[in-house]
């Protein structure tokens, strides 16, 4: 079983991925921004950075993979290997910010490692406008985020709804602006009801 978490920047992925391994007791893969070591000089400089900081995600995503594919023990994933070519990669290159020749690379390099990938057997994507983002990235108070940009957001955020609406396999889409799993036991409760529902009672 693994059970994969998507949404932007704020969205609430690390905190619903330690709830749910707390409630089922499975193993979680999270996504450890704390440790990546391009972050920061990245939210400093998008335009140097962005390429080293795509692909530093990709090798450490797709490793990720691997290890479930190797576990026999339920997983649960902080953001997939989906979210950084279909939506991080192409918002960069759309605005402007990594160069089609780096586009190039690493889409290549993408698309060789999903030829070993297979999807998750749920995908929850967290939806969430741009308001309760900045909001919830500012609760967090990560320094190093105290300068992402509202327009980088939004574009970020529109490629998430595009990318949910061609997205082919079992997914379950939350919509933080009215759920608040994090502080209400009675809408998490409802999150679970509805994973329960969505993996056909197999919990």
């Amino acid at each position: 079983m693994h059970i994969a978490i998507a949404g932007n920047i704020g969205s609430g992925k690390t905190t619903l991925a330690a709830l749910l391994a707390r409630h089922y007791g499975w193993d979680v893969l999270y996504d450890d921004e704390e440790g990546n070591p391009y972050l920061a000089d990245f939210y400093e400089d998008m335009r140097q950075w962005s390429f080293n900081l795509q692909i530093y995600f990709l090798r450490r995503r797709y490793q990720n993979i691997l290890d479930i594919q190797k576990s026999n023990r339920p997983v649960i994933q902080d953001r997939t290997i989906y979210e950084d070519a279909c939506i991080f990669a192409p918002n960069l290159i759309g605005m402007g910010l990594m160069s089609p020749r780096d586009f190039e690379t690493y889409k290549s390099l993408y698309d060789l490692m999903m030829t070993l990938v297979s999807p998750p057997t749920l995908l929850i994507y967290l939806k969430a406008s741009v308001p309760t983002l900045v909001r919830q990235i500012q609760k967090r108070g990560r320094e190093y985020e105290s300068s992402i940009r509202i327009d980088y957001l939004q574009s970020l955020n529109d490629k998430y709804d595009r990318w949910i609406e061609s997205y082919e396999h079992k997914l379950m889409t939350v919509n933080v602006d009215y759920v608040n799993f994090p502080d209400n036991s009675e809408d998490l409760s409802l999150v679970i009801d509805k994973i329960n529902a969505q993996v056909n009672g197999l919990f």
